[in-house]
């Protein structure tokens, strides 16, 4: 059966969002024939996530900050957006590695169905920004590492992955999108910097 996108409760967003976490084999087998309609997923599903994750961040740095500092207010919009750049910028990279990999894993090259796998994949990333709402509970993030199972779950459904080549494939991913998350981060995080009031006074004064 093919869900029809431009129904809103195609998956609503909640729905979609509980579906995938807590029962992600069936989720996946919806996921799978529902033509990719990639402004939607990154409209739909990715910026409500990214926004989420960056708000909550925003909030825990400024009610409670760390160690007595808490950001200021234009400073920490600024962040929150571009946290949600940065957010978009990885759903893209990702998708766009798993889709030029697929063809060395026996999978299907596909940027639409790529696109699904790094958006819906990276749920769990995306609420475990829950827990920078109180920044000491922040080390609890690690839930989000969760997308990897996703990822994994998703490959076979939506890049047709044979089953002896997922875990490699999954690992290939992770190892190539986090050399260019890196690159991504450094090069944002010389950007904040520059931000009068982004980043915390220096208790030693260098």
């Amino acid at each position: 059966m093919t869900i029809d996108p431009q129904n809103a409760s195609s998956a609503g967003l909640i729905d979609r969002i509980k579906n995938i976490i807590l029962t992600p084999q069936a989720e996946w087998d919806r996921i799978a024939p529902e033509p990719a309609d990639v402004q939607k997923i990154y409209i739909g599903y990715v910026l409500p996530l990214a926004l989420f994750s960056a708000l909550c961040s925003f909030i825990g740095m400024s009610v409670f900050g760390v160690l007595g500092w808490r950001i200021p207010l234009m400073p920490g919009l600024i962040g929150v957006a571009v946290q949600v750049a940065l957010s978009l910028c990885s759903v893209f990279v990702l998708a766009f590695v798993a889709n030029a990999l697929a063809s060395s894993f026996g999978s299907r090259q596909d940027m639409g169905q790529a696109h699904k796998l790094a958006a819906y994949g990276s749920t769990a990333f995306y609420l475990a920004g829950v827990f920078s709402l109180f920044p000491p509970l922040g080390i609890l993030a690690l839930v989000g590492l969760y997308s990897f199972a996703l990822i994994y779950i998703g490959l076979p459904r939506v890049m047709g992955t044979p089953e002896d080549k997922r875990v490699i494939y999954l690992i290939s991913i992770i190892v190539v999108a986090i050399i260019v998350q890196l690159i991504l981060g450094t090069i944002v995080g010389s950007i904040m910097a520059m931000v009068p009031g982004y980043a915390p006074p220096n208790p030693f004064g260098v």
